[in-house]
């Protein structure tokens, strides 16, 4: 399907107007970040990375003096030196649990180190830490986006952090001066979000028991969904066997509706190559998962000899306000309801291999257990809705279309751009049909 075959509906009111637009020409960033968007959806570009519409741009400071407030259910843009923290200012309040992230984006293309990525703290006003995460590139030793998270929690477990006042989110390098590092700074983009403190007390410890068994993979014929190229533009998936293609150096985003109560199972398969390409690449395809607040929540990796392969990822619980007190990492992590996101990222020594070409991506999605009603919170999530899974939200899972609708957006994703002079031509329209707003999208 080439351009000129779309046709456009559904591009009704968008959200307001950029928030940077002092910083960049008027349209600029829209038509970038869908040539981004396009370039992924078309393959030309694998690793291009879609950023939120409407993000602000903010500056990290080299001391916590001189830092930029963010805002409570922001996005914002940055950028991540090569040596250093960038430090970034937040006046809290001494109720809600705030989480932070940041998705640092490496440039395409350019070699990475396996031990390097983006450490991410909170910090109280005399420096000390109330939380700390570290994302790395992993085994694939390929460049792209990783995203992780901290948190100011207040709870009867922790004595620091409960004040309101200011606190520091900082975002470093993992391991910069590590042999193969990419050189140059990074992109970034910032979340932050607020969880309101319940109506009533409750459970202190996590819940006892949850059926960790591996169910089987979900079965039934693959329905074709094309995968978003960032967190703001995730595909929406629901339950059910989702197909797709994959390049080498590639990075594509899904998001799936998980309700209180519900249990989530994921299974990727990356499909026979017809290439006639030889040998084996032990981390070829690394799929993870991450929570609402872009927390990172279970990983696996998948090798790929030109066979068909597929692996699970580990266990996890129902969803449960209560899980944030268990020891295991995955398990604290599936604390809300909301939207779940899978990243897959095929690694770009697969092409050295079996061709630069597309490779059949399949992801078996299984919810299990009945919806819940929620713990009850004493008001409102920053952004609303954030951690709920609303009737649009389902909508969306199950129509393949983002929330707001993106009809155009999916279109073009699907189909693919026909040529060179229509992708020029169709940049305007994307733009348009890119313009939503939903939580952490638009801030």
């Amino acid at each position: 399907m080439t351009l000129a075959a779309v046709v456009v509906v559904g591009l009704g009111g968008g959200p307001p107007g950029r928030q940077d637009l002092a910083a960049e020409p008027a349209g600029t960033a829209d038509v970038a970040d869908a040539a981004g968007a396009v370039r992924s959806a078309s393959g030309a570009v694998g690793a291009a990375y879609a950023f939120a519409e409407g993000a602000q741009r903010v500056d990290g400071a080299v001391s916590t003096a001189d830092a930029v407030r963010l805002e409570t259910g922001r996005t914002y843009r940055s950028v991540l030196p090569v040596s250093g923290k960038a430090y970034y200012r937040l006046e809290l309040d001494a109720a809600s649990n705030t989480y932070v992230s940041a998705t640092a984006v490496p440039p395409a293309g350019r070699a990475v180190s396996v031990a390097d990525g983006v450490k991410v703290s909170v910090q109280d006003g005399d420096g000390r830490s109330c939380d700390v995460d570290t994302a790395s590139f992993g085994a694939a030793g390929s460049s792209h986006p990783v995203a992780a998270w901290a948190v100011r929690e207040i709870s009867p477990k922790r004595s620091l952090c409960k004040e309101p006042g200011t606190y520091y989110m900082t975002v470093e390098r993992a391991d910069p001066d590590d042999e193969g590092s990419s050189p140059g700074p990074w992109e970034l983009e910032l979340t932050t979000a607020s969880e309101p403190p319940l109506e009533r007390a409750g459970a202190t410890s996590a819940p006892p028991e949850w059926n960790s068994a591996p169910p089987r993979p979900v079965a039934g014929e693959p329905e074709r969904r094309a995968g978003g190229a960032g967190f703001a533009r995730a595909a929406p998936l629901g339950e059910g066997v989702w197909r797709d293609d994959i390049r080498p150096g590639q990075t594509l985003f899904y998001e799936v509706p998980v309700d209180w109560g519900r249990q989530l199972h994921v299974t990727a398969e990356l499909g026979s190559s017809d290439t006639g390409g030889r040998g084996y690449v032990a981390a070829a395809l690394d799929l993870d998962l991450y929570n609402p607040a872009r927390g990172h929540v279970a990983d696996v990796g998948v090798g790929y000899g030109g066979s068909q392969k597929s692996r699970a990822l580990a266990p996890l619980p129902p969803v449960a306000h209560a899980n944030r007190h268990d020891a295991v990492g995955r398990v604290r992590a599936v604390r809300f309801a909301g939207s779940y996101y899978l990243v897959a990222h095929l690694a770009t020594k697969v092409a050295d291999r079996f061709g630069d070409g597309p490779v059949p991506l399949t992801l078996r999605v299984g919810l299990s257990g009945a919806a819940q009603d929620g713990p009850g919170y004493a008001g409102e999530a920053v952004p609303r809705d954030v951690f709920t899974v609303t009737e649009e939200d389902r909508e969306a899972a199950a129509e393949g279309t983002a929330a707001g609708g993106d009809t155009v957006l999916r279109a073009l994703a699907v189909g693919g751009i026909g040529g060179g002079s229509a992708l020029l031509v169709g940049l305007g329209v994307w733009a348009l049909a890119a313009r939503r707003q939903r939580s952490f999208r638009s801030g």
